[in-house]
C-alpha cells in the first residue's frame, strides 16, 4: 500500500487519544491517510446524550456538583480547533478539532469542561477519559484564533439507568412510563505530561508506516478470518 503525500486530513480527534491508540493503531493509521473508518451505530446514544446536555444548559455548576466553583453552564456543543501541536519544539501539521458537550463559566474567570455520559461501563473513569477532556483544554487555552479560554476543572457527568419509572406528564400519552438514572460527578484531574505524552505517541503513530493491527480489534480479525475463507 503506498502512502499518500500528504494525509486525509490534518486534525486530530480528542476520542482518538482515548479509543483509538487503545484499540487498534492500524484502523487509527488507516483513518488519517485514507479517510477510512467503520461507521459505528448506536441507536439510543446521541437522543440520550442530547437529553441529558440540553438538561444541563445554564445550569448552575454548584447544581451539577457540590464540589465545583460557582458559576454557570453557558456554552454547550460548540467545535473547538486548537493552533497547530509543537512537539519536542517542533511544530507539526496537527491541530485537534473536537465538540465538548458543556462548557461551564466560573467567576474567577476560567472555564470548567463537563463531557456527558450515558453509560452503565466500568471504563467511565477519570483516567481513561482523561486524555479526551485534556484535548479540548488544550484547544481552548492554544485555539487557532479568537481568544484563549483558561481551564480550571474537567469532569465526566455520568448517568446510569436505574429502571423503568411511571410518569404523570401531561404531554406524555397515558399510561406511558420513563426510565429514570443515576447520576454522578466524576472530576478529571488535568496531568498535562500524561497528555502530551499520548499526544507525542499518536502523531508518531500516525506519521510513521501502516503499523501492526490490535490484537483486540474486531474489524481486523474480522477482515483476516474472511480473507482465510475466501482463499479456503
Amino acid at each position: 500500500m503506498k502512502k499518500p503525500d500528504v494525509p486525509a486530513r490534518d486534525t486530530i480527534a480528542p476520542s482518538d487519544l482515548t479509543f483509538g491508540l487503545s484499540t487498534c493503531k492500524r484502523c487509527l493509521w488507516l483513518k488519517y491517510w485514507f479517510k477510512f473508518d467503520l461507521k459505528k451505530e448506536f441507536p439510543l446514544v446521541k437522543p440520550l446524550a442530547d437529553s441529558q446536555e440540553e438538561h444541563f444548559r445554564r445550569a448552575s455548576m454548584q447544581d451539577i456538583d457540590a464540589s465545583l466553583k460557582p458559576g454557570v453552564v453557558k456554552q454547550w456543543g460548540q467545535w473547538v480547533k486548537s493552533a497547530p501541536i509543537s512537539i519536542n519544539g517542533f511544530e507539526t501539521r496537527w491541530k485537534i478539532l473536537g465538540i465538548y458537550d458543556l462548557l461551564g463559566h466560573y467567576t474567577d474567570g476560567t472555564v470548567g469542561i463537563i463531557d456527558c455520559k450515558v453509560s452503565d461501563s466500568d471504563r467511565d473513569n477519570g483516567p481513561f477519559y482523561a486524555p479526551q477532556l485534556e484535548a479540548y483544554a488544550h484547544a481552548l487555552e492554544n485555539p487557532d484564533r479568537g481568544k484563549p479560554f483558561p481551564v480550571s476543572s474537567m469532569g465526566l457527568l455520568i448517568w446510569k439507568l436505574a429502571g423503568v419509572t411511571e410518569t404523570s406528564s401531561s404531554e406524555l400519552a397515558s399510561n406511558s412510563h420513563g426510565f429514570g438514572v443515576n447520576q454522578h460527578y466524576v472530576p478529571v484531574e488535568r496531568d498535562s505530561n500524561r497528555f502530551i505524552s499520548i499526544l507525542e505517541e499518536l502523531i508518531t503513530t500516525i506519521e510513521g508506516g501502516m503499523p501492526d493491527s490490535g490484537p483486540e480489534c474486531n474489524v481486523c480479525n474480522y477482515l483476516v478470518k474472511r480473507a482465510e475463507l475466501e482463499i479456503d
